[in-house]
């Protein structure tokens, strides 16, 4: 499946929906604001497709309220504010990567996690989860955050390898934008959190897998 691709000397990982399944702690946040207006939860599903898509989406979600609401900006403050009390309730990293992170640190062998969530929360729940990449970028780390491929540049810079033995994977389009802007291999998986009609097989990645498992599999076999 992989002896085509480049050689895998480094992973770079999207963190939500990628490595780390972050959604439960997101949707109880976002059922926390509906709570505060009033409003019933919604169904577990219904949050877990936005989850990737960032706090505004899913203050959109939860209220109706677009960008350019005035009640906008303090809603997602409130909802950020909740998350922020509990990044890592329930969040776990998927398995069974949390086993190939293990023979990978075990080797030596550098990883990283570019995301577009802010600092403050994705450096908690990275310590809370026990995890120690290399190096973690976030969405206020740089100028710029991904689809833009600076950040993954930056992280191949950090980790002293070159961008084209560099794999990194996601569960959004922006993800594989951004490995391909970069010069590394595109991996993109199917059990992120995407809306119903998206298909991360239309996303044009070097590489597609369907489960956790299957990208465990993909990336043992990519040395």
């Amino acid at each position: 499946m992989t002896s085509s691709l480049p050689t895998l000397e480094a992973l770079l990982f999207d963190l939500d929906g990628t490595l780390v399944d972050t959604a439960p702690d997101l949707a109880r946040a976002t059922n926390a604001l509906r709570a505060h207006h009033g409003m019933p939860a919604l169904p577990y599903p219904t949050i877990r497709t936005q989850v990737s898509n960032g706090g505004s989406a899913l203050v959109a979600l939860a209220l109706g309220l677009d960008k350019d609401h005035p009640d906008h900006a303090a809603a997602r403050d409130f909802l950020l504010a909740r998350y922020g009390e509990a990044v890592a309730v329930e969040s776990v990293v998927f398995p069974p990567l949390d086993r190939l992170l293990e023979s990978w640190q075990e080797a030596r062998r550098p990883w990283g996690i570019v995301t577009n969530k802010p600092r403050a929360y994705a450096a908690p729940l990275v310590a809370e989860l026990g995890l120690r990449p290399d190096v973690l970028l976030c969405a206020d780390d740089l100028p710029v955050k991904k689809p833009d491929p600076t950040p993954l540049l930056e992280a191949a810079r950090r980790l002293g390898v070159a961008p084209e033995h560099c794999w990194y994977v996601g569960d959004h389009r922006r993800d594989i934008e951004a490995a391909h802007a970069a010069g590394m291999t595109a991996v993109a998986v199917g059990y992120g959190y995407m809306e119903v009609e998206n298909d991360h097989r239309d996303w044009s990645a070097d590489l597609c897998v369907d489960t956790a498992e299957e990208l465990t599999q993909a990336l043992l076999s990519g040395d």
